[in-house]
């Protein structure tokens, strides 16, 4: 019998013998459809009635661990690995359930944030901040049915805050290691019918050599950044209001050449300008029964890279990325009896250029790609099935049509059957996922090519899940296993094409326990086998690049009194197979699995004043995400808030 076979039966078993008499489990059943989800149906929805594998990072967690980007609160969570070319402001992406970074769509507030501009339009992490973010959502496995392309893996949906009563100012200070410093200043509030939070940071650090130290590189390779990121509402009516969304980041990053030998270069410069809009309107017809979202956004991103001769380097570089996307969406949301029915409609173009030369003496290149335009539309149908309040199924069909490769249709199921009485839940997902070609696979002279197909992908997961202890302990288990075809690679020229195959599987196995209000414990664990299943490959049946097979968290978050809180978290990441990419011909490499441990502590010394101070890296661990590139030492951090 397979270990996730015994595991089931005993989750089942458990679950049976804590069965509560039925007035037990009328108050259970209250408190456990408190937690409210959005990402998994694009409607709110009870978490526990959700068959789909999510997870909520909460505006508790956001605070007390004090973590400075988005990329350090998802490194904990359970189905994700995650890798940075360096330090701050270098290449920071995520993997979800072994899925390439470029399959997972990130949103914030509904505005899609992978870069138009980039060849794979993966979203780099690197730039965002914590700061006015109210919580994030995790969805996992193939969504493409409710968010059509680059969401063959999952969905990052990051939230930010909603401004509520009285105005407030808030400020905050930090500093520490690698002579880094932060100042973040926030207003929020509402009024009436006009609520508002809006929050402006700056951010430097000298931080360390992006090539790592061992192979003699010691340019430090500091980074520097602007944030302003806001929500704004307006309730003009009972039945219709209006929000605006803004993000703004200007950066600038020194980089190196290469991971390994002779990378360091100090005129190696990166910088980064990116603008990301939505107005957003809501309305309810029909006492509710009618609900209706539409909504305009638009995201601008530039970046510049450059660098001249140096010591390790003879050649001198030009290049300019210039990438937009305007999207239009509305979504309607029919209740009829026990359905809750979504309609959806939305269109997109991206728009695209780049400027790329390299030169030295000998030898010079110049890639340019003109301006290029893609258009996708798409039309998605769901129906939420309610059958006595234990049944919960969602089935979803979308057709999307791409100017280039034309249609391609997506489906999903996902169902849940919950015990009240046990407080038990078992669910089954499955789905279809695409990925449309970028405007550089698709457009570029050199590497390009307009016959692409769109990389598809196919997943499913069953899993059950536990209340225990008066709903005091939470546990989970969930097994997952996808597919991948049609990937993208490239032939001998270079040029790209559709030749890849994959396959993911694994098991995710996620715990908390809360005793009192004051102490929270957190356990995850996670399984990946990723392989390649190209049969033309050289690597095939290989595992894939960057992927931990293993790796597990515990975070403890305790209030110790009025006055003291600390949360800590201690994470193990197994081996990774990486290539080094510095050398001909190129190796593949093994990089030895670490632990890393984090601790922060805040205390509110006055009922507006709170001191905190952070411990990254805390037993110092020499560890590689990247073969050849650097990672952050033991840091320290120390930084005040002050409301008023």
């Amino acid at each position: 019998m397979k270990l996730t076979t015994i595991v089931f039966l005993v989750f089942w078993c458990v679950g049976l013998m804590s069965a509560q008499d039925n007035s037990n489990a009328d108050s259970v059943k209250t408190y456990l459809l408190k937690e409210i989800v959005v990402s998994a149906t694009k409607t709110s929805a009870p978490k526990f009635t959700i068959a789909s594998s999510v997870s909520v990072i909460d505006s508790a967690e956001i605070a007390n661990s004090n973590k400075t980007t988005a990329m350090e609160l998802l490194q904990n969570q359970y189905g994700i690995s995650f890798t940075s070319q360096g330090g701050r402001g270098n290449l920071s992406q995520i993997y979800i359930r072994g899925g390439e970074p470029r399959h997972t769509l990130v949103q914030l507030d509904g505005i899609e944030m992978n870069m138009p501009n980039d060849p794979n339009n993966v979203f780099d992490f690197t730039d965002l901040s914590t700061d006015n973010i109210e919580r994030i959502e995790i969805l996992r496995g193939p969504q493409s049915t409710l968010y059509g392309a680059d969401a063959l893996s999952g969905v990052i949906n990051i939230i930010s805050k909603k401004g509520n009563g009285k105005p407030n100012f808030s400020f905050l200070t930090e500093g520490g290691t690698y002579n880094s410093y932060k100042g973040m200043m926030n207003i929020s509030g509402s009024k009436e019918i006009f609520n508002f939070s809006i929050s402006l940071s700056r951010e430097k650090t000298d931080g360390f050599s992006s090539a790592n130290l061992k192979f003699g590189n010691t340019e430090k390779d500091g980074s520097s950044r602007y944030n302003i990121n806001s929500r704004i509402g307006l309730s003009l009516t009972k039945n219709f209001s209006l929000n605006l969304y803004a993000l703004f980041t200007k950066a600038e990053t020194n980089f190196d050449q290469f991971g390994g030998k002779f990378g360091d270069d100090p005129t190696y410069i990166y910088n980064l300008e990116q603008g990301a809009y939505k107005l957003e309107g809501n309305l309810s017809l029909l006492d509710g029964l009618w609900s209706q979202k539409f909504g305009i956004s638009f995201i601008k991103n530039l970046r510049k890279y450059k660098f001249d001769p140096s010591t390790f380097n003879t050649a001198t570089s030009r290049s300019f990325y210039d990438g937009r996307k305007t999207k239009i969406e509305w979504q309607n949301n029919f209740k009829i009896t026990n359905n809750l029915i979504t309609l959806g409609m939305e269109t997109e173009q991206e728009t695209a250029n780049s400027d790329y030369l390299w030169y030295n003496n000998s030898f010079s290149f110049k890639s340019i790609l003109p301006e290029s335009k893609m258009r996708t539309t798409g039309i998605y149908v769901q129906d939420q099935i309610n059958v006595e309040n234990k049944l919960y199924t969602s089935v979803g069909i979308r057709y999307d049509n791409h100017q280039k490769f034309g249609s391609i249709v997506t489906y999903r199921i996902a169902t849940a059957y919950i015990f009240w009485k046990s407080s038990t839940k078992i669910k089954f997902t499955y789905g279809t996922g695409f990925k449309a070609p970028s405007l550089f696979n698709l457009f570029d002279p050199a590497f390009g090519n307009q016959d692409l197909n769109p990389e598809k992908s196919k997943g499913w997961d069953a899993g059950i899940e536990q209340y225990l202890f008066n709903s005091n302990l939470f546990l989970g288990l969930t097994y997952f296993s996808n597919s991948f075809e049609n990937l993208f690679g490239t032939d001998n020229n270079f040029r790209t094409i559709n030749i890849g195959k994959a396959e993911t599987k694994g098991i995710e196995f996620y715990a908390t326990y809360k005793p009192n209000k004051k102490i929270r414990f957190n356990f995850n664990y996670t399984y990946t086998n990723s392989k390649n299943k190209d049969v033309n490959s050289t690597e095939y049946n290989l595992e894939l690049l960057r992927r931990p097979q293993n790796k597990a968290t515990i975070s403890f978050d305790y209030k110790l009194n009025s006055i003291f809180n600390i949360y800590s978290d201690i994470s193990y990441f197994d081996i990774r197979i990486d290539k080094n990419f510095s050398t001909y011909p190129i190796q593949r490499v093994t990089l030895e699995s670490y632990i890393l441990s984090n601790l922060s502590v805040n205390a509110k010394i006055f009922k507006n004043f709170t001191i905190f101070g952070k411990l990254n890296n805390l037993f110092n661990t020499d560890y590689e995400e990247v073969y050849g590139y650097g990672t952050a030492k033991r840091s320290g951090y120390f930084g005040l808030k002050i409301n008023l």
